[in-house]
């Protein structure tokens, strides 16, 4: 029987020393290999259909192959789409495949790359909207990765745009925070005369006797290259800065662009300040932050 080209395709795949390994330690994938030899596709593909192995990217790369010779092509690339779901970082080695195959592989992951590119940060924003800024940084950078692939042919750079600022805000919220100033001596107690300060009192620079804060770390995010000359050149925010010198709340003033804007409020929840202090002791302080942005 004359063997067509997606025949010997196949048999060269079958043969490869990936494929080879497994004859050894996997007798199921091995009667499934002995099956196709024999030219018995429909009967490889069943025992591969029954297998229930954990390397599910093997098997489905070898359903692919017996798909593909029985002319089952519209399921063949289902096969491969499976895998590149599973795993979209896979690519079948020279070793592993023949060129046509590695080429039905690259057209199958151009054509899925998008869409699992969205699904992928739309995990990653939400393990960072829950805090889980460890998760969220690998998951970003995971998302970079793909992102960089070179069958995505350079699309989604919004979407790269994105995910970049938020692994630098996840990156810095994961961060440990600086080591606490060394404690001052204790004030000595004041008189009896004295009278106590008022609760959550937020004082501010009017405040006679006030100390204001001082900055420990507060660093401003780099404006996103694709918005430069959309952000305007002056903003200001508000900041509250509780007794232990961490900011409890941020407020847009004067806003320059509502994507950048997002990107200050999130790094301004990391900044640390030395508190302000009223008679040695603590004290809520609000502060204006002008932000001048460089062309």
């Amino acid at each position: 029987m004359k063997k067509t080209f997606a025949h010997l395709l196949i048999a060269s795949c079958l043969a490869s020393p990936a494929f080879a390994q497994s004859r050894g330690g996997d007798g199921p994938l091995e009667a499934a290999r002995e099956l196709y030899a024999s030219a018995r596709y429909d009967e490889a593909l069943a025992m591969l259909d029954g297998l229930r192995s954990s390397d599910r990217r093997s098997i489905e790369q070898y359903r692919s192959l017996c798909l593909l010779a029985l002319g089952r092509t519209p399921e063949a690339e289902a096969a491969i789409a499976a895998v590149v779901t599973a795993d979209p970082t896979f690519q079948p080695s020279e070793a592993e495949a023949s060129p046509r195959v590695r080429a039905a592989f690259t057209e199958v992951r151009q054509r899925l790359l998008p869409e699992i590119a969205a699904t992928h940060y739309a995990a990653a924003k939400a393990t960072y909207d829950r805090k889980e800024w460890a998760v969220a940084e690998r998951r970003f950078r995971d998302l970079l990765a793909l992102l960089d692939d070179r069958d995505m042919v350079g699309r989604l750079a919004d979407l790269r745009t994105l995910a970049s600022g938020f692994l630098d805000l996840a990156t810095a919220a994961a961060a440990p925070p600086p080591p606490p100033p060394k404690p001052e001596p204790a004030p000595a107690p004041a008189p009896a005369s004295v009278p106590q300060l008022p609760l959550n009192k937020v004082y501010g620079g009017e405040d006679a006797g006030v100390i204001a804060p001082v900055v420990i770390r507060q660093d401003v995010p780099a404006v996103p290259a694709n918005i430069t000359n959309q952000v305007k050149d002056r903003g200001r925010v508000e900041l509250v800065i509780d007794e232990r010198g961490r900011v409890s709340s941020v407020n847009v003033r004067l806003p320059l662009h509502p994507f950048y804007d997002q990107l200050i409020i999130g790094a301004a929840k990391g900044w640390r300040y030395k508190p302000a202090t009223l008679n040695g002791v603590p004290v809520k302080y609000r502060k204006l932050i002008a932000i001048s942005v460089s062309r």
